[in-house]
């Protein structure tokens, strides 16, 4: 296992090359922290707010405790954005389980880095996903504004059909309120996240979380696209389309039942059967 003086000692080099930042006089200096900057809803919507804040003049700087260069979005090569992986020889998971634990130790470590280790000046930081990285960012010799944006509450996001497992998550629930609350602000990705942030956290009702809704590159799309060829089915008036993961969470059988809905008002509408 690799120490953290060997790893510091290691990142140096690295740090004062992908790191550096040209500053200008009264720039705001951003970091985002995020657990695994790999490819999903979560890391589009860090990579979107990185990109369009560097657009205004922010210097920014995104770390987090997993990144491989072949497995990401294309905008986190780009020099002009850096990217920081600190805590990737930290484990996931133990034998399979304690998965969220581990997140936490991880994103805590990367956060320890980052203010002890480093020597990054920021003014903002953007913690994404997990909290309890919260109170370490606390630490810092000036305090910082921290915004934490909420997806969801994670401890809805598991069941506990075991007392070991209630046992288990009990104070990592605790943790994520209590660290949840030390944000100077709070900002949620819809107002149904919103409401479910206030029925979970009830220690937490003199916060209001905004919404921050998952942004659009628009860029993207000033381009026309010359070919399409297989990419809509032949003879097909109309297509719909769910993007997700195939994850039972994200219950795409929600979709499906749309689509039937959909087909059974164009076949009202058109006075015949669709197919």
């Amino acid at each position: 296992m690799i120490s953290s003086v060997q790893q510091c000692s290691r990142l140096s080099p690295i740090l004062k090359r992908r790191v550096s930042i040209k500053e200008k006089e009264g720039m705001v200096r951003v970091v985002f922290l995020h657990p695994d900057l790999g490819i999903g809803g979560a890391e589009r919507l860090v990579v979107d707010a990185a990109v369009a804040l560097r657009s205004r003049g922010c210097a920014v700087q995104i770390w987090t405790a997993h990144y491989d260069p072949q497995h990401c979005f294309s905008e986190t090569r780009d020099p002009d954005l850096p990217v920081v992986c600190v805590g990737d020889w930290l484990p996931t998971s133990i034998f399979g389980y304690f998965h969220a634990l581990c997140a936490y130790v991880r994103m805590v470590y990367v956060a320890l880095f980052l203010i002890f280790l480093s020597g990054v000046e920021f003014d903002v930081v953007f913690c994404d996903q997990v909290s309890a990285c919260i109170p370490v960012l606390r630490l810092a010799r000036q305090r910082k504004k921290v915004l934490f944006y909420c997806h969801f509450p994670d401890q809805l996001l598991t069941q506990r059909r075991s007392t070991l497992k209630r046992l288990y998550r009990a104070p990592i629930d605790w943790l994520e309120e209590r660290t949840t609350g030390m944000a100077d602000c709070v900002v949620v990705n819809s107002h149904f996240t919103a409401g479910v942030f206030r029925r979970t956290f009830t220690s937490l009702s003199a916060i209001n979380p905004d919404v921050l809704y998952p942004s659009l590159n628009s860029a993207a799309f000033d381009h026309e696209v010359d070919d399409l060829d297989g990419l809509i089915p032949e003879n097909k008036t109309w297509v719909f389309l769910s993007i997700n993961r195939y994850e039972r969470k994200k219950n795409l059988s929600l979709a499906l039942c749309a689509l039937d809905a959909l087909r059974g008002k164009l076949a009202l509408t058109s006075g015949g059967r669709s197919t």
